[in-house]
């Protein structure tokens, strides 16, 4: 019967992190790699594992590439610490368990509980994430923001969702906002991009016509609306940091920090 190994990295998750580790007591063993929070994030995840690691962060790719060694299985379900696994997802990867598997990695439907709701329009569901692999056979790859999990081999898709529950209010929405889009504004500056009025208007313009009419989001009301303004709103910060760098570099400031 197939082993797998559930796989978690944290920093100050103790007001979340509970729940995620309930939602995988079937699992044949649970892997933390913690940043250093400052919480009780590592002392609650104790009670469920003994396999709590400590790392300094270094960016989402490099710490969940480093998790995946502690993994004692080769079968490796991977989570964030807002994630939970529901029962029929649950269900559906037992059954595979059990059948055995025929892919080197799956994509599993995210569903996503935001504003008292579950999203089911603004591109938001289904939101297919590689979260069940090999980790002989698989990556985690990408900038200091949006990793992906590349899997060398046949994928497979299930049907059953795993459960996100994201920003828990619209103040936290916008603070990860400003944090993404200066991550990756400093991503895009160290590959030499530059941003312009044309990338801060017309961008943010595109996004925000996808998100509410192409995607639907106008079907979830207000939580679609404001869904769709502050995912324009990400793209715009994202350009305008990146103009400001930018900016700042003419300057002969070499180290352009952006808040």
């Amino acid at each position: 019967m197939l082993k797998i190994s559930a796989v978690i990295i944290t920093k100050d998750e103790e007001k979340r992190i509970i729940p995620t580790l309930q939602s995988l007591h079937w699992v044949d063993e649970i892997v933390v790699v913690d940043a250093h929070s400052q919480d009780r994030t590592r002392e609650l995840c104790r009670k469920y594992t003994d396999k709590v690691y400590v790392r300094e962060w270094n960016g989402y790719v490099e710490q969940k590439n480093y998790a995946l060694q502690f993994a004692s299985h080769d079968w490796v379900l991977s989570l964030d610490a807002d994630e939970r696994v529901s029962e029929e997802l649950r269900m559906e990867i037992e059954e595979l368990r059990r059948r055995g598997q025929d892919c080197d990695g799956y994509y599993i439907p995210r569903k996503v509980f935001y504003l008292g709701r579950w999203i089911k329009h603004c591109g938001w569901y289904p939101d297919y994430k590689m979260r069940l692999f090999r980790k002989s056979r698989a990556r985690w790859v990408g900038g200091s923001v949006h990793e992906s999990c590349q899997v060398e081999g046949k994928v497979g898709y299930l049907r059953s969702p795993l459960l996100h529950f994201t920003y828990r209010n619209i103040t936290e929405h916008l603070s990860r906002n400003n944090l993404y889009a200066k991550l990756s504004a400093q991503d895009k500056f160290r590959q030499g991009e530059r941003a312009g009025i044309v990338k801060m208007v017309f961008f943010p313009m595109a996004t925000f016509i996808k998100t509410y009419f192409i995607k639907l989001g106008f079907l979830e009301g207000v939580a679609g609306l404001i869904i769709s303004v502050l995912s324009a709103t990400y793209v715009f910060l994202k350009y305008a940091k990146l103009w400001d760098m930018r900016r700042r570099e003419k300057e002969g400031k070499t180290s352009p920090g952006i808040k």
